[in-house]
């Protein structure tokens, strides 16, 4: 849905289910629910979570024309996907798989790729478009600095062939699209710096010369077309767990002419870790109940000497708890982006108002909301409400906010 000129949905990786007819179902369940209960009269945004099973049985004529009747009835659109997770996302052990596979495999980019197919028949007119996607792999899946260039020198063969592809589909449409990097702990990018360096050090400098062959251009033609069709996508709470203020990270991306594709608006589990080892018992107690074995929930630190210290997990950080000089925990889970504490435990809720604030007074960062909190089901049970009324409560508390 439109407000203040932004598109704002939720993304449907919310929804269990990682059939097309799963998906579909959930969508017709959902989306006339959480209008109503927004009392939303207009179109509505979808952000779409797609994967490569679903995909591949909404590529076929038949099935994307159905969809297609359904959006216009429901008075709905697409215009961004969520192809971060490739497969199973939930009700199985996720983990750093989440990953897999990464971008160095052909598969990861067929996948992305046909996504971008269905994208530019599903995106409206005049719309431009946008689908997230892993910061290239797992970092600790390479045991060397010399492997996990190998990975990021792969990874950027596979990135300029989608621009191609992107390149094509807007010549052949009109339409614009973007690939959003979505930064996040223990990727192989994790913050604004890394995904910097790697425009500048890798993607840039390989990128254009195979591209101004490829497509005839200048190499300054090259470089602005990757910049066009390969952006960022800022996942709040990905960046509020490396302790990033985002006034200064959308300077800096802007200031080496990064784009925003799309911001996640998404809160993270903040936890001040007290001085007494009676209080840190008891404090990581409590912590275990969100110590689940669905996802990764990486974990960073920040000390009384001002340096910062990450944990690959939450149980690896618990067991650092009674002996750590940390002051502060940011965890990476995905809390409901409408409370900013949960008993003892506080979110980092503040950095989505920042996030807004910016984004109200400088609207060219980008147009694309989506909120992402797809973790319901391993909350703990005093945060449920039915899914309707949660999705329902979080684009309520973010219209607000915007308000």
């Amino acid at each position: 849905m439109q407000i203040h000129d932004f598109h704002l949905s939720y993304c449907s990786n919310i929804h269990p289910g990682e059939t097309w007819d799963a998906t579909f179902e959930n969508l017709k369940i959902y989306i006339p629910e959480v209008k109503n209960r927004l009392k939303h009269k207009g179109p509505f945004g979808i952000g779409l979570r797609l994967s490569h099973e679903a995909s591949l049985i909404l590529q076929r004529p038949e099935r994307m024309r159905e969809f297609q009747d359904w959006l216009k009835k429901a008075n709905a659109y697409v215009f961004t996907l969520n192809c971060f997770p490739y497969g199973g996302f939930h009700r199985t052990k996720v983990k750093e798989n989440v990953h897999t596979p990464d971008w160095t495999t052909a598969e990861r980019k067929e996948y992305t790729i046909r996504s971008f197919r269905i994208l530019a028949q599903l995106l409206p007119e005049g719309m431009e478009g946008g689908i997230s996607t892993s910061p290239l792999s797992y970092r600790h899946w390479f045991s060397s600095e010399k492997k996990k260039n190998e990975a990021i020198a792969k990874s950027t063969d596979h990135l300029i062939e989608v621009v191609e592809e992107l390149v094509k589909i807007h010549k052949e449409t009109g339409k614009l699209l973007h690939l959003d990097i979505e930064p996040e702990p223990d990727g192989i990018l994790e913050n604004s710096d890394e995904l910097i360096s790697y425009f500048q050090n890798w993607l840039l400098p390989k990128g254009k010369v195979a591209l101004a062959e490829k497509q005839g251009v200048s190499t300054d033609e090259a470089e602005k077309l990757i910049k066009t069709h390969i952006q960022a996508c800022y996942d709040v709470c990905h960046f509020a767990i490396v302790y990033e203020n985002p006034a200064d990270t959308f300077q800096k991306l802007a200031a080496v002419g990064i784009q925003i594709g799309k911001i996640q608006i998404s809160a993270a589990l903040k936890v001040m870790i007290p001085e007494s080892a009676n209080e840190r018992f008891s404090l990581g107690k409590r912590l275990e109940e969100f110590a689940e074995s669905t996802y990764l929930h990486q974990v960073v630190a920040r000390r009384k000497d001002g340096q910062f210290a990450s944990y690959p997990d939450l149980p690896q950080a618990l067991e650092h708890l009674g002996k750590t000089k940390d002051l502060e925990w940011r965890i990476h889970f995905h809390v409901p982006v409408f409370l900013d504490n949960y008993g003892s435990f506080q979110s980092t809720q503040s950095d989505i108002s920042l996030v807004l604030n910016q984004i109200l007074s400088y609207p060219k960062i980008t147009k694309h909301l989506e909120v992402e909190t797809y973790t319901w089901e391993v909350l703990p049970e005093d945060t449920h409400l039915t899914l309707g009324e949660s999705i329902a409560r979080e684009l309520s508390w973010v219209i607000e906010e915007m308000k």
